[in-house]
């Protein structure tokens, strides 16, 4: 199991970043329930989707970022036509690394949760950049 909850105590989760997904046919695998690559698929998403929020004032193309670490709680299942609530937020953020939260929602059930380091790097070299205070003021606007 992750061992985020603690980190919990210390979001807001109104502040946290959401978004609405509603499962299709291509999301199903042979077992009849979202394929649990597909939860990859929507951690990027989201992930991605924030980050262009976040930056659509002050764009940062000098770098990008890669994932270097998943982990993923399972804990229920989704099905065809459920509407999932995907909920975001930033959590440690030093070095060169930034750790994203999320969790997955049908309704007030947790689905999943998952934990995501990502690493930033410069968009020219690929060489791994430190994350400086411009871009932490930007991935954490409250500290």
């Amino acid at each position: 199991m992750l061992k985020f909850l603690c980190l919990l105590k210390f979001v807001n989760m109104e502040d946290a970043f959401t978004l609405t997904i509603t499962v299709s046919t291509e999301d199903i695998d042979n077992l009849h329930h979202v394929n649990n690559l597909v939860y990859v698929k929507w951690m990027d998403k989201i992930a991605t989707t924030h980050w262009t929020y976040l930056t659509k004032d002050s764009p940062f193309p000098e770098y990008v970022w890669v994932v270097i670490r998943h982990e993923i709680d399972y804990l229920k299942q989704a099905s065809l036509g459920d509407e999932i609530i995907v909920k975001t937020w930033v959590g440690e953020t030093k070095g060169i690394t930034s750790v994203r939260l999320m969790e997955f929602y049908k309704k007030d059930v947790l689905l999943v949760k998952a934990k995501t380091i990502w690493a930033m790097l410069d968009s020219k070299t690929f060489k791994p950049a430190r994350i400086r205070e411009n871009v932490l003021k930007v991935l954490q606007p409250t500290k």
